[in-house]
């Protein structure tokens, strides 16, 4: 899997997208330099269906476009200097809450995207102007760059910050947000395809985006997004509610051109490198360097899963069955500076990612892929929603969702949640070791396990669960400095393969849970690794 590739060689062209065609550049000023191209034209999300619905029903059409030798050859700190002038902003001269600012083409990002400003029903077309932007110490001339450039992409600011964006939609059909943090981390997508199959991942591309005029006491803004790609066509709805927790309502129409083999719907995508239970690329002086720590699922049974993550040494996929999910998310639980010692990204501030589903998604999986990285500039942990049913060419599929970016999640167990796993070699200390096992940790906190700690109530049990091998000194005991329970277990692999087990945890009390269920995958290491010291 190469998860980055489309930064690296996806271009995309304004000819072919399938939008209606501005004659000429007609260009009208506004009040602070922004052009406009054309005429206003009537706009809604029905319309913009129809355009999806389009595209789709015609042949792809490659979108790839070269850019100017001197902004193809962009260097990381180069790129970083170009900052768009505030003066130039959208909405800017305007009352109300928000302005956008967009995002120069560059470094990684080599795809055109066409941007609109919609106002009173009519969307008209925004054009690129080097006058916008300060180009600082890239070394780009302004008045040397074609007028029909085009953009990257956007961001949005509130008018009481016009530094610091809350979200911002950059790259493919990527975009990220923020909670009342302000930290970004992990980011969503708009469709995920034929992620973790062996074979190439398809990455959609937004082509165009309509930002809708909020009303001036308004707290939410509105976002469209035309989605291309080879599979599927695509209109997407996002409105942007900013707040401590910000919330994203989105409302999206699929189009496919041909069968896809794996859809992913609300895909979240993030960084895990090294944490407490798995230490495999442990080499930085951090502690600990991730966006998120663990998969949280809210299953339609009502049942509750805690799924640590991991940096494998092989990419590896898992799929949870489930029907109706009434919830999951990529969550960053440990939120404890101490553990992470980054002062300069912050790790314990990254939001949280959760999705809510409007509405009744059917049968389908939440599915994780995790694949291995040597350091935190790769995103290499995905999980989304598969449908049961292979979308088809000519369906029109409808989903809506909510997003919300946060500190903590909307929802969560009403039991005890895993607060910690660590990991390490098995066996008794001061004896000597005769097979080879490994140890797991696994601590709760929260529901009723504050009360029954303080008792020291010791009918509290581990209930394990194994797919090959066996257990050892299973115990579940109080941790008062947690005011909560740890379980801990070694488990034995029954031969030299590194055949993956799969665990499976909880604590119960009188046949009562206590706790969310814990699962883990281990890959025992290869017999000639396996020292007993």
């Amino acid at each position: 899997m190469e998860r980055r590739q489309f930064l690296k060689n996806a271009a995309a062209a304004l000819a072919g997208l399938g939008l209606p065609t501005i004659p000429g550049w007609a260009l009208a000023a506004d009040a602070v330099g922004l052009r406009r191209l054309g005429e206003p034209q009537p706009f809604d999300f029905a319309w913009l269906k129809g355009q999806a619905r389009a595209l789709a029903n015609a042949p792809y059409q490659t979108h790839k476009r070269v850019l100017p030798g001197p902004v193809e050859s962009l260097t990381w700190d180069q790129y970083q200097s170009i900052g768009y002038r505030q003066d130039h902003a959208l909405w800017a001269d305007k009352p109300g809450k928000f302005q956008a600012k967009f995002f120069h083409l560059g470094l990684y990002f080599h795809s055109p995207v066409r941007m609109f400003e919609v106002l009173d029903g009519k969307a008209q077309e925004l054009a690129y102007d080097p006058a916008a932007f300060d180009y600082g110490k890239s070394g780009l001339q302004g008045k040397g760059l074609p007028r029909d450039l085009g953009f990257a992409g956007f961001r949005l600011n509130t008018r009481q910050d016009t530094n610091r964006d809350f979200a911002a939609f950059l790259g493919a059909s990527y975009f990220r947000a923020v909670g009342a943090e302000g930290q970004y981390g992990q980011s969503a997508r708009g469709l995920a395809i034929d992620t973790g199959t062996g074979k190439p991942e398809e990455f959609p591309d937004f082509i165009a985006y309509y930002l809708e005029k909020p009303a001036a006491d308004s707290n939410t803004v509105v976002v469209y997004g035309l989605l291309d790609s080879p599979s599927v066509a695509g209109a997407y709805r996002f409105a942007i509610t900013n707040g401590e927790v910000l919330i994203m309502d989105i409302d999206s129409a699929l189009y496919p051109r041909k069968t896809i083999e794996r859809l992913g719907i609300a895909p979240c995508t993030s960084m895990y490198q090294t944490g407490e239970n798995d230490r495999r690329m442990a080499w930085d002086w951090r502690p600990e360097i991730h966006d998120t720590d663990g998969l949280s699922m809210w299953t339609g049974s009502g049942e509750w899963i805690w799924r640590p993550l991991a940096n494998p040494p092989h990419l590896r996929f898992n799929m949870f069955v489930d029907e109706n999910p009434r919830g999951f998310g990529l969550l960053q639980r440990d939120r404890n500076f101490d553990h992470y010692q980054d002062d300069g990204v912050f790790y314990e501030k990254r939001p949280c990612l959760w999705v809510e589903p409007k509405a009744g998604w059917g049968k389908g999986s939440v599915q994780l892929v995790e694949i291995p990285t040597v350091d935190e500039t790769f995103d290499n942990i995905v999980a989304f929603w598969n449908p049961e049913a292979k979308p088809q060419p000519g369906q029109e599929l409808l989903v809506g969702y909510r997003l919300y970016w946060g500190a903590h999640p909307p929802a969560s167990s009403p039991l005890a949640l895993c607060v910690a796993t660590r990991t390490g070699l098995g066996g008794v200390i001061g004896q000597k070791r005769e097979h080879f096992s490994w140890r797991f940790a696994v601590d709760f906190a929260g529901g009723e396990l504050a009360a029954l700690a303080k008792a020291n109530n010791l009918q509290v049990e581990a209930v394990l669960q194994v797919s090959r091998g066996k257990t050892e000194i299973v115990s579940a005991r109080p941790l008062h400095e947690i005011s909560g329970y740890r379980a801990m277990f070694d488990v034995v692999p029954p031969d030299d393969s590194t055949q993956q087990i799969d665990i499976r945890l909880y604590l119960r009390l009188q046949g009562k849970p206590l706790t969310e269920t814990w699962l883990y995958q281990w890959t025992p290491p290869p017999a000639s690794e396996r020292k007993l010291y």
